[in-house]
């Protein structure tokens, strides 16, 4: 678990690292609400569920400015974020 005010810096980080296909998600402590992020290439597909259930696609450059609006949105109370990589596939 890292700080909510770390969540953005750490994913954006942890995506440049990601190969294509792998998944980065930042949950709530309850994990029913959250943010999945799948690395395609050079976009990213951004997948929303709690609150709001949408998916886009975005570059780098948008993606940015749309997790910080999804992190403020799925993460109006929380201190804590969890952050969980998944492989490709799996």
């Amino acid at each position: 678990m890292i700080d909510l005010g770390a969540a953005l810096p750490t994913a954006l980080s942890r995506l440049k690292k990601l190969p294509d296909g792998a998944e980065l998600e930042l949950l709530t402590f309850k994990r029913d609400r959250g943010v999945a992020i799948r690395k395609t290439g050079h976009l990213f597909e951004v997948r929303e569920f709690g609150y709001r259930d949408e998916t886009a696609t975005e570059d780098a450059a948008g993606l940015k400015k749309r997790l910080k609006v999804i992190l403020k949105r799925e993460f109006p109370r929380s201190n804590k974020v969890h952050v969980l990589e998944r492989e490709a596939g799996g």
